[in-house]
């Protein structure tokens, strides 16, 4: 255990800065805990951190040891509707990476207007659970390699969930594929929580604009409504102009932002 004093000002108490565990910080203001920092590394190896603070004192305090003890590049992501969360993690030297978008979904064929959406000749979708599973990681792996040579994967959404090394599928039952006859060409991901959300959806960099991603969502959300969900909900960067027109046109309102800092 590591435990540094920080004072937050005159005629204030020092605010003391405890490291409790590995990357993981506490705030204490006469031995209570005003405030707790945390620090993760993510599956694409990027750092990300948290602060939970009562005040902004602690916050800062927090961010300052975190940032000296942590290397960098550190990353955060904050709602940006929450400006003293945004505020102080910008006076932690933080500055903004990227924006994404999280979109409402309708999963009715009658607001989507995909109720008759099919694929295109030759290609057909093969529902969520019923993937060959060296397949779905061969077009999995094709498509993150193709991504990673153009834009970069970590343009995509982040991806929380933990997995084994090198190991990006963790359930082959959630995802739903776009089939050629030799092989899968796109595919996509619907996890129910609380809500279902569209986690990924991409198609092979050579078999787009043929109107498989419109398909493979014509079909996911169509299992979804029959399923009894009236919304799903999916999140897009701000520079993804397709992905944004894709959702929109079927009727996928914005509902908040979230930004992505780094330091």
């Amino acid at each position: 255990m590591n435990t540094k004093p920080f004072t937050s000002g005159p005629g204030e108490n020092a605010v003391m800065i405890t490291r409790v565990a590995d990357r993981q910080w506490h705030a204490l203001d006469d031995d209570l805990v005003v405030g707790r920092g945390h620090a993760h590394q993510r599956p694409d190896g990027r750092l990300f951190v948290s602060i939970d603070a009562w005040h902004p004192t602690a916050f800062d305090r927090l961010a300052e040891a975190m940032v000296a003890e942590l290397p960098t590049p550190l990353y955060t992501v904050v709602d940006e509707a929450d400006v003293e969360l945004t505020a102080g993690w910008r006076r932690a030297g933080f500055t903004i990476r990227r924006r994404e978008w999280e979109y409402a979904v309708p999963t009715d064929p009658l607001a989507t207007g995909l109720g008759t959406v099919l694929p295109p000749p030759g290609v057909t979708i093969v529902p969520a659970g019923l993937a060959d599973e060296a397949m779905l990681r061969a077009v999995d792996r094709a498509i993150r390699d193709e991504v990673e040579a153009s834009v970069g994967w970590q343009s995509m959404p982040a991806e929380v969930i933990p997995r084994p090394e090198d190991d990006t599928i963790v359930d082959p039952s959630k995802y739903a594929v776009a089939a050629a006859p030799d092989r899968y060409l796109g595919l996509i991901r619907v996890v129910r929580v609380n809500r279902p959300r569209i986690g990924l959806l991409a198609v092979r960099a050579g078999e787009q604009r043929r109107g498989i991603a419109r398909a493979l969502l014509a079909h996911a959300l169509g299992t979804l409504h029959r399923s009894g969900a009236d919304a799903a909900w999916t999140e897009v960067q701000e520079s993804n102009q397709a992905a944004s027109a894709l959702f929109e046109s079927i009727g996928a309102r914005p509902t908040g932002s979230n930004l992505e800092l780094v330091r």
